[in-house]
């Protein structure tokens, strides 16, 4: 297979859906439920035998096939060490990454569960465990076909990006062009301030909507942010409130954590870096999909005059917070 860029998903109806599930083996009963996934298209179905499964078909040209079968890959060797996630299926011809009308899909078990209690200490103890063992795993090799998080790719080409295509307001542009330079010379003193920290293998997307937990504890999920970069960003999306509550989550997180994995503390001068990071890269990431008639649906709020001058503030703040001394755990 190769990277294929001429399908969209305004071919994936239901009969293809279902259709391409046959086309590996499996039997669904008819049952199909949309799941709440944007970037690509995810569906739980119900299955002739057995549970049922839930399938994701990638969005065309956002990643090869060597980048898509690399996390596939890494999935399968936390699997092999008892590491809670849940792996792409390997199928018929054991490949675990298909093809139904040029566009590519996988096929996972469902697994159930609720959003973590990040108010429970023992609770963010036992995350901190199971990241520290997935981060273990991640610093033995590094991936090959999969980006890096860093200020050039997640900062200066989304921006470039939003330039090129004129997704600003002419009356906003000169102060968002302003205000976003700024930000990217915040993101870059942090990273001075941190030094040479190791790049590893993340998940890369870890908030509480990727982790589901069950009395058994946590199951990770969706991988597909999987990318080089620095550990804590696998673990400031779990933070919130004010600054005396993020210290307490950073702490009980660390506590599980360094149990499997040894944290470099010079790391904690790229949380609010990294904040502002998916910030800027998130307003491109809109933009880039804007032609998909799903995103003006379900985010109408983008691109409006109001939406760029909270973006605007947004990002003054994190000027400020990233001059700011770094959490330390207590």
């Amino acid at each position: 297979m190769t990277t294929l860029d001429h399908p969209s998903f305004s071919d994936l109806s239901p009969d293809v859906v279902l259709d391409a599930l046959d086309s590996v083996g499996l039997r669904a009963d008819g049952r199909l439920l949309a799941l709440n996934s944007y970037e690509n298209r995810v569906y739980q179905l119900g299955m002739e035998e057995g549970p049922p499964l839930v399938a994701k078909f990638y969005r065309p040209a956002r990643w090869s096939d060597a980048a898509i079968l690399e996390e596939h890959a890494f999935v399968a060797e936390l699997v092999e060490r008892e590491i809670p996630v849940v792996p792409a299926l390997a199928l018929g011809d054991g490949k675990t990454l298909h093809a139904f009308n040029g566009i590519r899909f996988a096929v996972f078990a469902r697994h159930g569960g609720r959003a973590p209690e990040l108010d429970d200490r023992a609770t963010l103890e036992w995350l901190g465990r199971f990241i520290g063992r997935i981060h273990a795993v991640g610093a033995i090799t590094p991936f090959r076909h999969r980006p890096s998080l860093n200020l050039q790719s997640f900062g200066v080409e989304p921006h470039d990006y939003l330039l090129r295509h004129d997704f600003i307001p002419p009356d906003l542009h000169s102060a968002y062009t302003s205000v976003v330079q700024q930000a990217l010379d915040g993101v870059q003193r942090c990273y001075e301030r941190a030094g040479d920290v190791n790049n590893l293998r993340l998940h890369g997307d870890c908030h509480t909507g990727n982790v589901l937990w069950t009395d058994a504890g946590p199951h990770f999920v969706d991988f597909d942010d999987s990318r080089m970069g620095p550990a804590i960003q696998d673990l400031w999306m779990l933070f919130s409130g004010d600054r005396p509550d993020r210290v307490r989550q950073l702490s009980d997180l660390l506590a599980g954590y360094e149990d499997f994995f040894d944290f470099d503390p010079r790391e904690l001068y790229l949380i609010e870096a990294l904040r502002t990071l998916r910030l800027i890269h998130y307003a491109a990431w809109l933009a880039r999909r804007w032609d998909d008639p799903a995103f003006p649906v379900a985010f109408p709020w983008f691109n409006t005059q109001r939406y760029w001058q909270d973006r605007i503030l947004e990002l003054r703040e994190q000027v400020a917070l990233m001059d700011e001394p770094p959490l330390w755990p207590a």
